[in-house]
């Protein structure tokens, strides 16, 4: 059996750590954030956040051009290049970040996805809280997005 492995960016973890939510990214069987990521997100712009045991911190990898390209921020370079070197999914919130990814056929989810896939799996009851949760913490995401996105889960 495939083991699942996420990498996932700064924003998906500072806005699920507020709404208390962390533990959503243990659907997958590994759970890594590169070392930018982790700088950044202990740089605290947002507040202090401590970041789980169970997360795996990987070391920077040499930017490929084809992402430094892109002028995208150390963590989100980082994500992709650690998502195209492994084969995992990415999971970042960046439209930049995302629409890098898959130009380069890299798999993505976001800080939404996760909840949605939480749903889905039967690990939250509701998806709804968790999302209008999101938004007042100050996730940028339009609410006709977010509108449509919970009634893929019949919400």
């Amino acid at each position: 059996m495939t083991k699942r492995r996420w990498i996932v960016n700064a924003s998906p973890l500072i806005f699920l750590a507020k709404v208390g939510a962390l533990d959503l990214l243990k659907q997958a069987d590994e759970v890594v954030t590169p070392v930018s990521v982790r700088l950044e997100v202990a740089a605290g712009g947002s507040g202090p956040i401590e970041l789980p045991r169970w997360l795996i911190v990987w070391d920077d990898l040499p930017l490929p051009m084809e992402i430094a390209g892109w002028d995208l921020g150390a963590g989100e370079s980082q994500v992709l290049a650690h998502a195209l070197a492994s084969g995992d999914e990415a999971v970042l919130d960046d439209l930049q970040g995302r629409r890098c990814a898959r130009a380069l056929g890299a798999a993505t989810t976001g800080t939404l996805g996760v909840i949605l896939r939480a749903k889905r799996q039967g690990i939250i009851p509701a998806a709804r809280p968790l999302v209008e949760e999101l938004l007042t913490k100050g996730l940028y995401l339009s609410r006709d997005l977010a509108a449509r996105t919970l009634r893929e889960v019949d919400e």
